[in-house]
């Protein structure tokens, strides 16, 4: 069986290690083995938050530089920060909806345009699917379903063998009755971006 390896990375917060968690089970439930591993570094104060999903005859949790089959970027420093993960056939699903960090806040530093991040982005990987996320979570009315939104764009770029139905079944087993139709509604608007 064929091995793909996606990486989701994030700031804390933002819900990645919960779709991360999500897509393992989805793939678990279609019967293709699944391995999930998560980095937390300083996520408690808005750090990185790094999570990876190898998806078939995998034998290790880690993913090397260069072996990612596709990167889930919840924020695009944090997306051009794992470029390393990346090489020329990475599909590569990024939100353009800047966080950022603490130090730009207090004036110790900048944060770079968001055009040239995502030419960086664009010069390294095979495919780009770019989106504003927190926009599509706030449409769904819940601004707290980027995750649904960016788990939408990943099935629906057509990167890995799960399908809408099947991680919808997931969602809706895993996802309190309140949050239930806003996650969903967020999970569509992130599919329908990225087909």
């Amino acid at each position: 069986m064929e091995t793909r390896r996606v990486v989701f990375i994030g700031v804390g917060g933002q819900g990645n290690l919960l779709a991360s968690r999500l897509l393992g089970e989805a793939s678990l439930s279609k019967g293709i083995p699944a391995v999930v591993s998560e980095i937390h570094g300083m996520a408690q104060r808005g750090g990185i938050v790094e999570s990876a999903v190898l998806m078939g005859d995998a034998t290790s949790p880690i993913v090397s530089n260069g072996e990612a089959d596709v990167l889930v970027g919840f924020e695009p420093l944090e997306t051009l920060r794992a470029l390393g993960k990346c090489n020329k056939e990475t599909v590569v699903i990024t939100n353009t909806h800047t966080l950022p960090p603490f130090t730009v806040s207090i004036g110790q530093g900048t944060y770079p345009p968001v055009e040239e991040i995502m030419d960086l982005i664009r010069g390294k990987a095979g495919k780009v699917i770019s989106l504003d996320g927190n926009k599509m979570a706030a449409e769904a009315g819940n601004p707290l379903s980027l995750n649904m939104v960016m788990l939408g764009a990943l099935i629906g770029s057509g990167a890995i063998s799960i399908g809408p139905d099947d991680m919808k079944e997931v969602i809706s087993s895993s996802t309190k009755e309140a949050f239930l139709e806003s996650n969903l509604k967020a999970f569509d608007l992130g599919l329908k971006s990225a087909q």
